[in-house]
């Protein structure tokens, strides 16, 4: 199968990383793409970067369907440009942070999301709500820490790992969601730190994907996913 990751910004060293991550773990039948979007926004933070990233995003998705793209990893938190992207696609496409947040329901009774900045807070709360995830989550909170510093900042760890601490205590969460494709190269330590799930969207959504077109399963495109209209 043909599976691609994209990320809808244009850093390249992010989206090594994210290709680091997902090469861990695919199936051996899998052929998998994990692309960056160049001339996109450098990071996406808030509705008007996202924005901008969703036109370059569906370029992406179209023209992955010419080259036989059978599912999509849409790597932002975010979830830029879903369900468009889902009109274009003729297989299935997740967003990691409904599949992370979907993940997090399955695993805990209550989860709570870290992100990076706060501006970023509430989108991912009308998503949440949109997705009929937001009864479990016990919070959704801020690291304040730009997107393209957790790359260049030796101390974004450090400060992701006691943050976490602190937040599931005064959550009394059992389960820390990773609000960022740029954290997801923390994920395990986390984990092992913290002692709870920690849920990177990135490789959940990789691999329900792949569990998806092995089933045979995309969009329905009886009404609200329909391929866009000719005009």
């Amino acid at each position: 199968m043909k599976i691609q990751v994209i990320n809808p910004n244009a850093s390249a060293s992010m989206t090594a990383m994210l290709a680091q991550q997902c090469q861990a773990i695919i199936n051996p039948g899998t052929e998998l793409q994990v692309r960056c979007l160049p001339d996109s926004v450098a990071s996406i933070e808030g509705a008007c970067d996202g924005v901008q990233a969703a036109y370059h995003l569906l370029d992406a998705v179209r023209q992955g369907e010419a080259e036989g793209v059978q599912g999509y990893i849409i790597a932002c938190f975010d979830d830029t440009g879903l369900d468009a992207a889902r009109e274009l696609a003729s297989g299935p496409v997740l967003g990691i942070g409904e599949a992370a947040m979907h993940a997090a329901s399955m695993l805990s009774v209550r989860y709570s999301v870290l992100t990076t900045l706060p501006r970023s807070i509430h989108i991912i709360e009308r998503n949440m709500r949109s997705y009929g995830v937001d009864r479990r989550c016990a919070g959704v909170h801020a690291a304040d820490i730009p997107v393209l510093s957790l790359e260049s900042d030796p101390g974004s760890y450090g400060r992701l790992r006691k943050l976490g601490k602190q937040l599931l205590e005064q959550d009394r969460s059992e389960c820390l969601v990773m609000g960022c494709a740029g954290m997801a190269q923390w994920a395990k330590a986390l984990q092992n730190d913290l002692g709870v799930p920690v849920i990177d969207g990135v490789q959940v959504a990789l691999k329900w994907v792949e569990g998806l077109v092995q089933l045979g399963l995309g969009s329905s495109k009886l009404i609200s996913y329909q391929a866009p209209r000719l005009k």
